[in-house]
This record gives structure tokens, C-alpha cells and sequence, in this order.
């Protein structure tokens, strides 16, 4: 697939990921309730599918989270969350990967785009789990970063899982699914998710930067031929 295929593509998939977020419906408690008595014992399944391919689209984790505490209870709905969390995240992945690394490679010789590149790659676990547990840092954009930066998948995904665990347990336990507030314990909970996030991220800042390369260009001038 040429890179301008790829680049269509992705722009396609893209704009079909915002119109999801943007047009889907969100259904109230009492939409949610007959919707999961209608399903029967097959909900948390269909839930789990439910939340891990349409949350690949630029889709609050926020609204499933809650539906996921009202419908399956604060244990089950906590495991249901994490795991498709987790999915989505590496369907996200993926799918970046596939469409958009080859868009990214032809730009690493810029001092900045690389810089992004290396500490995201060399950040490890870290990295990944201190940008997941701040709150403002939205969960699909980011994964579509990871997947088209230098980032290794089983780093990406360990630190996805580890840095989305506080913050889905908070909102199905805590969050109000039947009014849509934020409960003041909640958003003190964001705000320690945060601050343990940037003290992550301040550790990753402080390692020493990879150096980068030198210039191609010295490999294309020529060399003088040595004096006889």
C-alpha cells in the first residue's frame, strides 16, 4: 500500500471516529436498564465488545465506565472496564500503526518530532502509565500517538493497563451514572491521578535524552581523496 493510500485511509478512518463520537446516542439509566434486561445474562459480554471497539473511536471511556457500575455492579463492572479498556487500547494501537508509522518515519530526522518520539520510547511503562493516569490527556488520541511513535506494544499496553486501573475503578465506584455529576471525591481523585501522573513524567524528563543522530549529509558530500 503506497503512502498516499495510507494516508487517505487513515484521514477516512479518522474522520469516521469523530462522527461516531460526535453522532452516537447516549443512552440515560433508565435506556441502559431495559436495554441490559432485554439482554439478559449475556450483558457483561456484550458490554465488554460494546465498550472495547466503539471506545478505538475518540469516545469519553468516562460514559462506559459509569454505565459499566450501573448495569454490572462496582466488581464485575471494574474488571469488564479494565479489560476492554486494554483492548481498545491495542486495537487503537494497531490500527495507527499500520496506517500512520510510515507517515511518521519520514519525519524522524526533525529535532522535534523525534524528540516526542524517543521519550515516549524510551519513557517505557513509565511513561505510558504516568500520561494514562492524568485525567485531561484523552485516552484514544493518545493511543493513536503511541501507535504511530516508536513505542513497543507490550511496554504501551502494560503501562495502559496500569495507568487506566486508578481512574476506572474511581468512576465506577464513585461516579453518578443516574444524575451524570461528578461527585466531589471523584474530581479529588483526578486531581491525585494528576499530580502522581506528572511526578511520573518529571522522573521521565530527568533521564538523559538519547542522543541524536548526525546528519545523512555528511554521508552524501564527498570525501576528499587523501594526499599522495
Amino acid at each position: 500500500m503506497s503512502g498516499r493510500t495510507k494516508l487517505m485511509l487513515a484521514l477516512t478512518v479518522l474522520a469516521l471516529f469523530v462522527a461516531a463520537a460526535v453522532l452516537l446516542p447516549i443512552p440515560g439509566p433508565s435506556g441502559l436498564r431495559a436495554w441490559a434486561a432485554e439482554t439478559g445474562p449475556a450483558t457483561p459480554l456484550v458490554f465488554f465488545l460494546l465498550y472495547a471497539v466503539l471506545t478505538v473511536a475518540p469516545i469519553p471511556r468516562t460514559v462506559f465506565n459509569l454505565a459499566g457500575g450501573l448495569l454490572l455492579g462496582a466488581t464485575t463492572g471494574i474488571v469488564v472496564g479494565i479489560l476492554a479498556t486494554t483492548v481498545a487500547s491495542g486495537l487503537s494501537f494497531a490500527l495507527a500503526r499500520a496506517l500512520g508509522r510510515d507517515l511518521v518515519t519520514r519525519h524522524l530526522h526533525r529535532a522535534k518530532v523525534r524528540a516526542v518520539n524517543d521519550r515516549l520510547s524510551d519513557g517505557g511503562v513509565l511513561a505510558i502509565t504516568s500520561l494514562r493516569l492524568i485525567p485531561m490527556v484523552p485516552f484514544a488520541p493518545f493511543s493513536y500517538l503511541c501507535g504511530v511513535s516508536s513505542v513497543r506494544f507490550a511496554p504501551y499496553l502494560i503501562g495502559t493497563a496500569l495507568g487506566s486501573l486508578p481512574g476506572t475503578v474511581a468512576v465506577v465506584v464513585l461516579g453518578d451514572a443516574l444524575t451524570g455529576e461528578t461527585p466531589p471525591a471523584l474530581l479529588i481523585c483526578y486531581a491525585v491521578f494528576a499530580a502522581a501522573g506528572a511526578i511520573g513524567l518529571v522522573k521521565v524528563f530527568r533521564r538523559k535524552a538519547r542522543p541524536v543522530p548526525e546528519s545523512s549529509a555528511e554521508e552524501e558530500s564527498p570525501v576528499s581523496a587523501p594526499a599522495s
